[in-house]
């Protein structure tokens, strides 16, 4: 038998449970490969990319287009991408040589720009808040406001607000640590009475009512909260117990990350990677490792993009006729503004022609280098997808590095816009008032599109599959129908490609409720587009620019 700890704790345990729950019982009614789904025949937000293949791409001709993957990691070896990951032409296995002189030894499927020399790996990170904190602090630990002056004054004034903010947010991270440890404790137990007294019997309210008060009195009352919250599930009190506990754990995880890592300005990752940091001409630093200590974000992302279409296991993702190059740079925690620069700049030199960007922070020291970065893959007609974010903020506000406006006083001939670049915000899975997920970020300015990005079903580490939501995965999915139109219309430019995608996606004229406030807005109001990426009209439109390209040269169009 358990005892309950306090009635604090179970209250808590219950809220707990209830939240995860919930967002278990909803998965049980959504389609695993809806995102490919469409619209009008399926009656979800999907983007018509089995359609598209059904009726549209059937006998046309196409070549293979490679998207760069920057991110966590990914798995080069799970049964659903090891047949379309990119392999370095110019590169012999593990020979410890740079065979094609680009500067990286044996990168065959990629490169890590976060692993070291001796083959060791970056797995947390500081978030950027703390970074940026810690340098300032160490130019006014000890300073005097009063003879700073006016200009240092105000560097002065941030510092302490993001001290404030780093230690504010470290002291929460440790006693949320003490207190879901708490709380789980107390899950196990209550599931273990609940375990003894239902078994495999499936929970239902009547097995509930009909367990002996004075043997399961806690128990009964346990899971008589529960039970009215989780309508819609089936399963036993095991089966419950699995999908509650794996979710705890992992916001405990969650919490011990930020408390240790995440705000910790003690903690330094460039140790493992031994580049000169300061140093951002530096660029042949990290090692050939590309799936790194936990590879799921990138794997999922890839999934996404292209899980083998042809394979007849696991999932289909959007595009064919794709290799995925892996370019690991982003850690658990805030990616490093040289980091990413260089993957970049990598994924660029070495053939990519569409980039997938799930990653994002709040700030951007070395902003410069990261925008030089992104010139350099626009004018290399290289397409960069990126997720908007997961704050429910708008983006024109607050900005969500890194993104497309250019400094002008850097570039007065580069426009104030890369024109080769795609933010994407996410989506639910049924249409009306509640499509936008509640955690994306949007702009009518910042934001060019919507995408399913919620309760997204793809690839995980070790030939394995899970369900995920987030911006992160809506955006592979505008990166595969990048690379499907790529594939199969090459004499298009990726500016040509933003355009087909934006003004082919499927403008929703209704209210929806903004992420945040939960106000009801116009959808059309939360992106540039107003709309949701499509597949099946992104290739008919791209079929008409080739058309008129073709028209304009005096060559026929491709078929």
């Amino acid at each position: 038998m358990y005892i309950f700890k306090s009635k604090v704790i179970l209250i808590l345990a219950i809220f707990s449970s209830l939240l995860f729950v919930q967002t278990i019982a909803a998965q049980q009614g959504v389609p695993e490969n809806w995102f490919n789904l469409d619209p009008a025949t399926d009656g979800v937000n999907g983007v018509s990319s089995e359609k598209m293949y059904e009726t549209i791409l059937k006998d046309k001709s196409s070549t293979e287009v490679i998207v760069a993957v920057i991110d966590g990691g990914v798995d080069p070896n799970h049964e659903d991408l090891k047949d379309v990951m990119w392999n370095n032409p110019g590169e012999i296995p593990g020979n410890k040589i740079d065979d094609d002189g680009n500067g990286y030894v044996d990168d065959v499927f990629g490169w890590n720009f976060i692993g070291g020399p001796d083959g060791k790996n970056v797995g947390y990170d500081t978030y950027e808040l703390t970074r940026v904190y810690k340098t300032l602090a160490k130019k006014y630990a000890n300073a005097n406001r009063d003879k700073l002056s006016s200009k240092d004054q105000a560097e002065y004034d941030r510092y302490l607000q993001y001290k404030k903010d780093v230690d504010s947010q470290q002291t929460s991270a440790a006693a949320n640590v003490k207190e879901y440890s708490q709380v789980l404790d107390f899950l196990k137990s209550a599931f273990n009475g609940a375990g003894e007294a239902l078994g495999d019997e499936p929970l239902t309210q009547a097995a509930v009512d009909s367990l002996d008060g004075s043997k399961f009195g806690m128990v009964k009352s346990f899971l008589g909260n529960l039970l009215p919250q989780i309508q819609g599930f089936e399963g036993t009190v095991g089966e419950l117990e699995e999908m509650v506990l794996s979710d705890y754990e992992g916001a405990l995880a969650d919490a011990r990350k930020k408390a240790e890592y995440a705000y910790n300005v003690d903690f330094d990752s460039r140790k493992i990677v031994k580049d000169d940091y300061g140093n951002w001409k530096e660029s042949s630093y990290g090692n050939p490792d590309v799936k790194g200590p936990d590879g799921f974000h990138g794997t999922f992302v890839a999934g996404v993009i292209a899980a083998d279409r042809k394979n007849d296991i696991g999932i289909k993702g959007v595009a064919d006729h794709v290799k995925i190059m892996a370019v690991r740079a982003v850690p658990d925690g805030d990616e490093r503004d040289k980091d990413v620069a260089n993957a970049i700049r990598y994924a660029v030199d070495n053939g990519a022609k569409v980039i997938n960007m799930s990653f994002g922070k709040g700030f951007s020291p070395r902003e410069k280098a990261v925008e030089k970065a992104i010139r350099y893959a626009d004018r290399k007609d290289v397409l960069m997808v990126h997720a908007a974010g997961n704050s429910s903020q708008d983006n024109d506000v607050a900005p969500n590095y890194p993104n497309d406006t250019y400094d002008v006083a850097r570039c007065l001939f580069c426009g104030k816009k890369a024109r080769s670049w795609i933010a994407v915000g996410a989506l639910a899975y049924e249409p009306g008032e509640n499509m936008v997920a509640t955690f994306s970020n949007y702009g009518q300015n910042d934001v060019d599109v919507f995408a399913p990005g919620h309760q997204i079903r793809s690839t995980d580490v070790g030939s394995t599959y899970t369900t995920a939501s987030g911006t992160s995965f809506a955006a592979p999915v505008v990166a595969g129908i990048a690379a499907v139109i790529r594939s199969r219309y090459p004499d298009l430019k990726a500016r040509e490609v933003k355009e087909i995608i934006t003004q082919s996606s499927l403008v929703l004229n209704q209210k929806v409720h903004k992420p945040g406030s939960g106000e009801l807005t116009d959808f059309t109001s939360l992106s540039t587009s107003g709309g949701v990426a499509n597949a099946a009209a992104a290739i008919q439109l791209a079929s008409q620019y080739q058309a008129k390209k073709g028209k304009k040269s005096g060559v026929k169009p491709r078929a």
